[in-house]
């Protein structure tokens, strides 16, 4: 049954509200990105908006019109194998919901899972929901695992990271990758991508989790979330308003700053 696992404080007075579904919560848990849900509360309270989060998971249905973000998380194999025999009952509704402009951020098991299929370390193949072109191969005796750094030149963005993924994942003709790889592996250690971009799909093999080091990436979905609901006129507070001082390198200034003091 679903269920709402956090929410806004009911006291405080804002004047947007976001329902976010986490996908299989309980189970595509691992390597901390729950932390992502986290950073995304964060950054939409930020921007003035109530957020209310569900977890939406096994026998649970996924109503495509209710909710304003989606997070799916990445698990261990067996986790994964569970959550593919129940994904088929959600295709229709979470199809609908990326090709009306729904915003997704996947992440390792779930980037692999929205796509047409993955293969475990074992050699076992399992499908995914088939809603996005890319598919996953697995390698012999070997782990993409370190740190990352990609540029996504349509936003001329750079995303930070940490990779540790089995999985080659290739992408279809009608997908882009979420960002270039200026070092580490990427999808592949082929084509030089890193994660996807689809519509206003997000995905990434990056852990840690992701958006509590890419501030401008959590930016990014949240506004398009609430300009989805609201209008694309909508006013927010600009990224360099409330988030600038989230990215690595200014941090990284002012914790060195505070240090000297």
């Amino acid at each position: 049954m679903t269920y709402t696992s956090l929410q806004s404080p009911a006291q405080k007075d804002f004047p947007y509200s976001l329902r976010i579904a986490h996908l299989y919560g309980n189970l595509m848990n691992t390597y901390g990105d729950n932390g992502n849900i986290l950073m995304m509360k964060y950054v939409a309270e930020k921007l003035g908006a109530h957020v209310t989060v569900d977890i939406v998971s096994i026998g649970d249905e996924f109503d495509d019109t209710a909710y304003n973000l989606v997070f799916f998380g990445g698990g261990q194999d067996y986790e994964q194998s569970i959550v593919a025999k129940d994904l088929p009952q959600k295709h229709d509704a979470i199809e609908r919901y990326i090709q009306n402009d729904g915003v997704i951020l996947a992440i390792c098991g779930g980037f692999q899972l929205l796509g047409q299929y993955y293969v475990q370390a074992n050699g076992e193949k399992i499908n995914g929901i088939g809603v996005m072109g890319h598919y996953t191969l697995n390698q012999q005796n070997n782990r993409y695992i370190g740190d990352i750094k990609i540029h996504n030149d349509e936003f001329d963005e750079t995303y930070y990271g940490f990779e540790n993924h089995q999985g080659r994942t290739f992408l279809s003709d009608d997908e882009k990758p979420l960002g270039k790889v200026v070092y580490g592996n990427g999808n592949n250690k082929e084509d030089g991508g890193e994660g996807v971009h689809y519509k206003n799909v997000f995905g990434s093999y990056f852990h840690g989790p992701i958006l509590s080091r890419n501030a401008n990436l959590a930016y990014r979905l949240v506004t398009t979330a609430l300009k989805n609901k609201y209008g694309k006129d909508i006013k927010l507070p600009s990224y360099e308003d409330i988030l600038s001082a989230e990215t690595p390198e200014e941090y990284s200034d002012v914790k060195s700053k505070a240090e000297f003091q």
